[in-house]
């Protein structure tokens, strides 16, 4: 799955992919990043819009 399709799916399913790679593949938000080629920035103003932000202590986006 390549940066720019991630990025345009809707929010919600974006969260729930994100998330799971968080959780099962990437360390950190800079890892998640990086594996798949996008700015962490790009990405949490994106989740941002629905309401999350990310954790650092659980590596997850979480509701505000």
């Amino acid at each position: 799955m390549d940066a720019s399709y991630m990025l345009n799916l809707e929010a919600n399913i974006l969260l729930g992919i994100v998330n799971e790679k968080l959780r099962l593949e990437c360390n950190s938000l800079e890892d998640l990043a990086l594996t798949f080629g996008f700015e962490e920035r790009s990405l949490a103003r994106r989740l941002e819009t629905i309401g999350y932000h990310y954790d650092v202590i659980t590596n997850q986006f979480k509701a505000i």
